[in-house]
């Protein structure tokens, strides 16, 4: 904080923030922040400063930042004095960065948590030598001293795959899955995302941490960057490796797909129209990603599974099920139903058979309504015309 205050000018970063923050503009401005934060502190008191109060919190509503945990004193200070700036950082003690989520994707072995859930061959010093330290622009990636890419979460969170939501931190990405630390409407009503967990299973035992959020996606967004680093050498389109396009029932891009639908009934989806630009051969894995659904540790109680059935050898036609009523269109605690359930997040991944191997995402969002409280309405058989993109 001592380089922070209203009589202290701007550093040539802070003023570039500064501009930025002011130019007009109705998209986001993403703040990735790889250390400490009096950049943002001080670029943020002028805003305060020079604005009238009203136009200053028009100015910071645009501001998503991403910190990888509080580096200086004034994240804190941002988060108390500025609470409704959106604001993505792990809360632990001072200097304690192996509790932090952001270290999951490649601090297994370092910090010592997790053993043998995470596939640490990927980032083994002799696969990046092999995978990555290649071509002109690979061969200036340095060899790691702790541990490799520890603020790359904070872009890979914004890696459009078709898995992430920007501003839904507790959906899940690549780069890991937040929760506001203050759901109330009273109080501070802070607009800050902190560490949640995940369970993953590996073998025969499941892992549940924060670190999970994200060495889950290891082995895919590994492969990623190593596809990447080969684009880097080749100028011909043909002869490089390129990502599987997703098409459920009709709907292409990247944002997910919505259906609303009754408890307990079936929807069918058809991935079909999916190809692969390079002609490879697509594996189809669907999958119920529970963790975003419940609001509490305990997901087992809260959130029942879908029922997944493939409807052709590859997978490309499921057949959905959802839970029934009493499951997932009821209150937590009373159990009294609801007309409006859950919200349940089903996704595909489509993967080809390339070298390195790569992986697209498509997120169905489904929400659960329950007919018995909406006075009727259209069960399964009527969901293909319910089915629209986000």
């Amino acid at each position: 904080m001592s380089a922070v205050g209203t009589d202290i000018p701007l550093s040539p970063g802070g003023q570039l923030l500064y501009d930025r923050i002011i130019a007009p503009s109705t998209q986001p401005l993403w703040i990735l922040c790889w250390g400490g934060t009096n950049t943002l502190a001080s670029a943020l008191l002028k805003v305060d400063d020079d604005f009238e109060p009203e136009d200053s919190k028009r100015l910071l509503s645009r501001l998503r930042v991403y910190a990888i945990s509080d580096q200086d004193d004034t994240g804190a200070w941002i988060r108390n004095n500025f609470p409704d700036v959106f604001y993505i950082a792990s809360i632990h003690g001072w200097n304690q960065y192996g509790m932090a989520a952001w270290t999951g994707i490649s601090g297994d072995k370092y910090y010592g948590f997790d053993e043998g859930g995470p596939d640490f061959s990927k980032m083994e010093k002799s696969w990046i030598k092999d995978n990555i330290q290649i071509g002109p622009l690979g061969s200036a990636y340095p060899d790691y001293l702790f541990i490799p890419e520890g603020d790359t979460p904070t872009f890979l969170y914004l890696i459009q795959n078709g898995l992430g939501v920007p501003d839904c931190p507790n959906y899940g990405s690549w780069g890991g899955r937040y929760g506001r630390t203050d759901v109330s409407a009273e109080g501070l009503n802070s607009n800050h995302y902190s560490d949640v967990v995940d369970r993953v299973k590996v073998g025969d035992k499941t892992y549940t941490s924060n670190h999970a959020t994200i060495w889950r996606w290891r082995d895919a967004f590994q492969n990623d960057f190593a596809a990447r680093i080969k684009w880097s050498m080749e100028s011909d389109f043909a002869k490089a490796n390129h990502h599987p396009v997703i098409n459920i029932s009709g709907f292409k891009g990247l944002a997910p797909a919505q259906i609303t639908a009754e408890a307990g009934s079936t929807v069918l989806l058809d991935a079909s129209a999916t190809y692969d630009p390079d002609g490879r051969k697509l594996t189809f894995k669907w999958w119920h990603y529970r963790e975003p659904t419940a609001t509490q540790w305990w997901v087992d109680a809260e959130v029942a599974e879908l029922g997944i059935k493939k409807l052709d050898d590859e997978g490309r036609k499921v057949e959905i099920t959802l839970p029934p009523p009493e499951k997932c269109a009821v209150e937590l605690m009373s159990r009294k139903p609801v007309a409006q359930g859950q919200l349940l997040h089903l996704i595909l991944e489509v993967t080809d058979d390339g070298t390195p191997s790569l992986t697209s995402y498509r997120r169905v969002l489904i929400q659960a309504t329950n007919k018995e409280l909406r006075g009727g309405g259209k069960g399964a058989d009527a969901i293909g015309d319910v089915m629209k993109q986000a």
